[in-house]
Formats: C-alpha cells, structure tokens, sequence
C-alpha cells in the first residue's frame, strides 16, 4: 500500500475507522475470486522456490507474502514491505509466528537492501500511484541477484467497460474514473512490459488477465465506484450523478443486465 497522491496517500494518518475499513477493503479484494485469477497468473511468473528469498513490495495486509513463506520454508525468507507502518502491524497481527515473513517498513523507490539480496521480487498495483514508476522499477531489479525473477502486476484502468447502464451515464463515470488524479497512470499496466525492457533484464514477458464482473456486488469489491458504501466525501461520484448512477447499477443488477470488466496485467523479467 504506497502512494504518492489520492484519498490514502497517507494511511498512517488516517482515522482509525477509516484505516479499518480501508484494510478490510484490502483484504475482501484479495479473497475475490478475480483478484485470485491475477495472483495465480502473478505466481507461475515469479515461479517461487523452497529456500529462496523473496521480497513482497507493497505487501498491505499480507495475504501474497503468507502464501510465498509456506513454499520458501524455513530456509528461506519473504520480506514483506509496505510503505504503512500500520499496515504492516496489522498484517503481522494476521501472521503466524512459524512463517518466516519479515515486515519491514520502506519505499520502493528507494529500497535499503543491498544489491542482489532477492531470488525473486513482486509488486502489486502500486506502480500506478508513483510519480516515478521507472525509478521503482530499477530499484527492484538492482536487489534482485543475477538469474533473480521480478514480476509486475497492475491495472490498466483505461481499459475499464460496463454494461446494462445507459452509455451516456457509463461514459460519464468512465471519464470520472480516469480524471481523479491527474498523475496517476490509468494506463500502468499495458506499461509494465516496456518499462521492464527499458531497464535492461531479460526473458520480458506480459499476460492480461481479464476480470469479468456479472453482477454490482462482484464489481463494487474491486472497483470502487460500484459500491454505494463509498462516501460522498471520497469524491469519487459527482453528487448530481450519485443517486441516478447507482440506482441504474442496481435495476441492471436485477435484470441480470449488469457487466463489468477491467484488464489488470502481470509481467515478468529475469535479471540478467
């Protein structure tokens, strides 16, 4: 969970209730069966191995870096890093004691680890939020050793479609989504493979994984502007839109009229 702009730019700040929601959104996220899809295709790239160390950037609540310490074992290590120190308290709370994870607090972009301390490294929809992705990007490479496996995996929010609603509410929306920040990278994942490229490693590969959403309370767990729980305040949905917008969601719903899609992309590279 790290990011430069948006509503969280600060989770450690945030009101306890709000933190509190924000981590069970996280967590809800992770169990769709969607998000599931990703993270299969996200593991066959960084390919995890017994006695190997891992790092997890951008771990939130902790749900990938679990998983990679079971197969690592005890000979082997996952780091398990997060920008929020909160974040990280509650994802070791989360965390059996027997599983070598350790949480460590820092920036991607700016990684305190020497050269070549990772057999493999991962990072999760966290690109799209820095001002400098490319600078992460090197930084994962320069702690992963040679023959080390670095796997990418974010949204391409531009790719983001509806139907069952009328279109020009959907375009509304759609135009809505993709101007809240003004420097965010709506289009990060399709970027994955070519920044990849750029900063010299090998072996580039890039797999689009498709999520596919048949009805509003499938939707709203991943993208956020279907889920009438969001306030006003996130500022998220104009108001004058707000009532039409979800009421329109909701008859689509009851059709069995509703679809919504959006591409979330996994890359993967070897350091030469």
């Amino acid at each position: 969970m790290q990011s430069d702009t948006g509503a969280f730019s600060d989770v450690d700040a945030l009101p306890e209730p709000m933190f509190d929601v924000l981590f069970g959104v996280l967590r809800a996220m992770a169990e769709h069966p969607e998000i599931q899809r990703v993270r299969r295709t996200a593991w066959e790239a960084l390919a995890p191995q017994p006695g190997q160390r891992l790092l997890d950037a951008g771990a939130g609540a902790g749900e990938v870096a679990r998983e990679l310490a079971a197969v690592v074992g005890a000979e082997g290590e996952v780091v398990a890093m997060d920008a929020s120190a909160r974040t990280l308290r509650a994802a070791s709370d989360l965390t059996p004691a027997h599983l070598p994870v350790r949480f460590v607090q820092g920036d991607v972009r700016d990684l305190e680890f020497e050269t070549g301390t990772f057999d493999g490294v991962r990072v999760e929809r966290v690109l799209q939020h820095l001002a400098d992705p490319d600078r992460a990007v090197a930084e994962l490479a320069r702690v992963t050793r040679p023959g080390g496996r670095i796997c990418l995996v974010d949204t391409d929010w531009e790719s983001a479609v509806t139907d069952g609603v009328p279109a020009d509410l959907a375009t509304a929306m759609r135009d809505r989504l993709l101007s809240l920040a003004a420097d965010h990278h709506n289009d990060m994942g399709r970027t994955l493979r070519r920044r990849l490229v750029r900063a010299g490693l090998t072996a580039v590969t890039a797999t689009p994984v498709t999520l596919v959403f048949p009805d509003p309370a499938s939707a709203a767990v991943v993208m956020p502007f279907f889920n009438p729980a969001v306030p006003p305040e996130a500022g998220m949905i104009p108001d004058e839109l707000r009532d039409r917008w979800f009421a329109e969601v909701a008859a689509a719903g009851e059709r069995d009229e509703f679809l919504a899609a959006l591409t979330i992309w996994v890359a993967s590279a070897v350091r030469h």
